[in-house]
């Protein structure tokens, strides 16, 4: 099953007269990046948290944001004065003063910004009893991620399928070409030789030795074939309920390495034409991918 890296989700729990919400969005990413953001006072619970999202993303970066409110207000915190690092600014700012010929006015607003000057007095919260508000909640904007990114991973798969068509039916008409280009390349010599060497019995074994090399050095039968299997692998990854995104990257790399080896080997313009095609919709697939978990 195909799941998009992007996407939202949110959750309303009630506990009480405690209600958790919680909003949660994904983005593209090429490993698991959790961000989780709770109220001070309940940083205890950051890892199990973090370990229940990530028991149910396993690529993106996702960021979850979750906040209380009590009877529609949120969590009070408590805020205290710093007096003894208060004091150690208030001496060193007028030393500087003194030092320096500066004027001694000092404004509130100014030792408000320096570090530590306000102390943060979490609330005492009893853990046991806000734990569950804490996973339901989560849980639930989980959820509701997961339904948006199954909808949009539904939409990518479909573009999947289509190019995967698309690609198969090139392959096919680069396998009828392929016959053809080799008798071609056998008239093209024997017009060659009959126009340098008009009246002279041709060598039709040296000929014909002339286009097995050539015939040989042009067989793309391998590179068909493993297109092939990479495009027929690549149907049964989108069969897998798992994270899939790096398997059909490398996927997409090894079949795109096999068309570079068609072009090469085929030495035919209709050929070439093909491959540019083909180029164009692996390409097109590599961009969707990357939105792939």
């Amino acid at each position: 099953m195909i799941k998009s890296m992007t996407a939202y989700g949110r959750g309303e729990y009630h506990l009480g007269d405690t209600q958790f919400i919680a909003e949660t969005r994904s983005l593209n990413n090429r490993h698991l990046d959790i961000i989780l953001r709770i109220p001070r006072n309940y940083q205890v619970l950051d890892k199990e948290l973090k370990d229940t999202i990530s028991s149910r993303i396993r690529r993106g970066r996702v960021e979850v944001s979750v906040h209380i409110e009590n009877n529609g207000e949120e969590s009070p915190y408590s805020l205290e004065l710093n007096v003894p690092l208060v004091n150690s600014y208030i001496k060193i700012l007028h030393q500087l003063a003194e030092q320096f010929d500066l004027d001694k006015v000092i404004q509130v607003d100014s030792l408000l910004q320096m570090k530590d000057v306000l102390l943060f007095r979490p609330e005492e919260v009893d853990m046991d009893k806000v734990r569950p508000g804490f996973q339901h909640v989560v849980e639930q904007a989980i959820d509701s991620l997961e339904m948006m990114r199954v909808k949009e991973g539904e939409a990518i798969e479909a573009d999947f399928v289509k190019r995967l068509d698309l690609l198969e039916e090139y392959v096919n008409e680069v396998d009828r070409r392929a016959p053809i280009v080799v008798e071609e390349y056998r008239k093209r010599l024997k017009d060659r030789i009959d126009h340098i060497i008009e009246d002279v019995a041709l060598d039709e074994s040296r000929i014909a030795q002339e286009v097995a090399f050539f015939a040989e050095r042009s067989d793309i039968t391998e590179e068909i074939v493993r297109t092939r299997s990479h495009l027929k692998q690549f149907r049964e990854y989108l069969l897998m309920d798992d994270a899939l995104g790096r398997r059909l990257d490398f996927l997409i790399q090894e079949i795109n390495r096999e068309v570079n080896t068609l072009s090469s080997k085929a030495s035919d313009a209709l050929i070439s034409k093909v491959v540019v095609e083909m180029k164009a919709e692996l390409e097109k697939l590599r961009e969707q991918v990357q939105n792939v978990e």
